[in-house]
């Protein structure tokens, strides 16, 4: 007797041993597809595993998935097992699903379980939340029903924006000893730092146009090592921080007044994925 069950499982920025573990668990057939950030290299890395009736639909299933991805970063393991048994047009149904608006999610999964998927994530906005569970309903037909759990995430960068809360980090004059003042806040911004995951954080350090644009280049440099160096000695983990100088080049305010020359002497810090 073939079994019933027609599972396909596709967890988007996710690790990989976790899901797969799950399914192996639960003995569950169908396939299950995984994306994993790609170990120096840009986009995702996608690992499809799980079981399905015949080789035509793992074909379909992973040439659908190298068509979003690219062949470099698919990894094929997938088992062809003659038992599971899937509804009629799975496969082609699946391959309508996999379209470029599964790279718009992030730390999320796409089940499908006969007629039945449940979709979650992270998405950057609510137009895209909505936009991508429509496209799905609409490629399909009716007796597909889709469970919309993707959120909108309150966005790290502004999370980090408000703790910094405009200040400037200040260091000792003409040098990259931070004073007591910046030491105090990057004291509060340490925690905010170590609760991003799957985060990068890219340390910029500015000046203002006095002196000589090689020596402003060299001097923020330093400063954003300094401040990576204190962060590191708060407990972040310096994989996650990077630093760059880029002296006067990107200023917020006019050089011309004593103000803008002190709003220009400053840290920034951008918040990326990992």
């Amino acid at each position: 007797m073939k079994s019933s069950l027609r599972v396909l499982s596709l967890s988007l920025g996710l690790v990989f041993a976790a899901a797969t573990a799950q399914a192996q668990t639960a003995g569950a057939p169908g396939a299950l597809v995984e994306t994993t950030p790609a170990a120096g290299a840009k986009g995702e890395q996608v690992v499809a595993g799980g079981q399905v009736p015949d080789e035509a639909t793992r074909v379909a299933v992973i040439e659908a998935l190298r068509r979003i991805y690219g062949p470099a970063s698919v990894i094929d393991k997938i088992e062809v097992v003659n038992t599971v048994s899937m509804p009629a047009n799975w496969a082609a149904n699946v391959q309508r699903l996999i379209t470029p608006s599964l790279k718009d999610i992030h730390r999320g999964q796409f089940q499908i379980e006969g007629t039945q998927m449940a979709l979650s994530g992270e998405v950057g906005n609510e137009a895209l939340r909505q936009k991508i569970v429509s496209d799905m309903a609409n490629s399909l037909n009716p007796t597909y029903t889709i469970k919309n759990s993707l959120r909108v995430p309150v966005s790290e960068q502004i999370t980090v924006d408000q703790a910094l809360a405009n200040r400037t980090i200040e260091f000792e004059l003409g040098s990259a000893t931070l004073t007591r003042k910046g030491r105090d806040i990057l004291d509060e911004m340490a925690p905010i730092l170590q609760r991003l995951t799957n985060k990068s954080v890219a340390v910029v350090g500015h000046t203002d146009n006095a002196g000589s644009r090689a020596s402003n280049l060299a001097l923020s440099q330093s400063r954003a090592e300094a401040v990576k160096g204190y962060l590191v000695g708060k407990g972040i983990d310096p994989m996650t921080l990077t630093t760059s100088g880029v002296g006067p080049d990107q200023p917020v305010a006019s050089n011309a007044t004593d103000d803008g020359r002190s709003r220009n002497r400053r840290i920034e810090f951008r918040v990326g994925r990992t």
